[in-house]
């Protein structure tokens, strides 16, 4: 099997688990290909010997891994969309962050984790992703989203009115601090934060979120993934900040913008006897009596 290596990098704290991952996966003889700016931590926990293997890029990584391991919170498994793309590479992620709705495996799980990883005791999960038409060039060829796509005000700006049209029908026109485009994916984050509801990953839906609107009768609304929604962003602000997850950039109002479902999917490691609403009830500790 052959193994990538993702992260941010790490304090001593996790030195011994990068240990115990290595040595399971090195008694595996599995084939090791490490992130470049991930190098140096696992330098320090290898054998001074070890001589891996390094990607730096979605060209340097297609064809050359089974899966990839991603190490760190949900934003660094959200970035790793960067490098797999359309490789269809699965992707299972470590928790060495705080909540961790994608990378949901904690620390102390992960030795066992791994070792059901290459025993075949897992399962992959598709997960939809957005693409922003036309916007190649703006996103540096990443004009996806895993989680959202997100329009807001720049800061101390006054409030923006977007416009928001499903298969070319007026939906609704906001006034709003932002709007959350989120895919079943997202509705654990930016978009639950906004008021939105949780949507089951198999769900093909998306959810439009209104962030702080001015009329308080405005409510999410979850739509079909095969339709096409567009965009436009209007009132006294010259520019707006458009964020396709983390990625982040400062377009110029009265640009339309056209987000469709990508034709290609994010693929998602889940182990076998997980499921998403026990995920849901342990983050959110449902079901918990947290009374005193």
């Amino acid at each position: 099997m052959k193994i990538a290596l993702y992260g941010r990098g790490f304090g001593p704290d996790y030195d011994g688990l990068m240990k115990e991952v290595l040595r399971v996966l090195n008694d595996a003889d599995t084939e090791i290909i490490v992130f470049s700016g991930f190098l140096n931590d696992i330098k320090r926990c290898s054998d001074k010997s070890a001589d891996y293997k390094i990607f730096n890029s979605y060209e340097q990584l297609k064809g050359k891994a089974d899966m990839l391991f991603s190490f760190g919170g949900d934003g660094t498994m959200l970035d790793s969309l960067e490098y797999v793309r359309d490789t269809a590479i699965p992707v299972f992620g470590i928790n060495t962050g705080r909540l961790g709705f994608l990378s949901s495996v904690s620390p102390k799980e992960t030795v066992d984790a791994v070792k059901m990883i290459l025993n075949g005791e897992y399962e992959v999960e598709k997960r939809s992703l957005l693409e922003l038409v036309g916007e190649e060039e703006r996103f540096k060829g990443i004009n996806y989203a895993l989680n959202e796509l997100s329009v807001m005000r720049k800061d101390g700006s006054s409030l923006i009115v977007i416009q928001v049209f499903v298969d070319n029908k007026l939906l609704n026109t906001y006034w709003a601090d932002g709007l959350i485009l989120a895919t079943p994916t997202g509705s654990t984050a930016y978009s639950l934060s906004a008021g939105g509801p949780i949507v089951a990953p198999n769900t093909d839906s998306f959810l439009i979120t209104p962030i702080s609107a001015h009329n308080l009768s405005v409510r999410p609304v979850v739509i079909s993934d095969k339709s096409v929604v567009k965009i436009k962003v209007d009132g006294r602000c010259d520019a707006y900040d458009l964020n396709l997850d983390s990625r982040t950039k400062l377009v110029d109002k009265g640009l339309q913008l056209e987000v469709k479902k990508a034709d290609f999917s994010f693929n998602m490691v889940k182990l076998q006897g997980r499921d998403f609403f026990e995920a849901i009830r342990n983050k959110l500790l449902w079901g918990n009596d947290v009374r005193n």
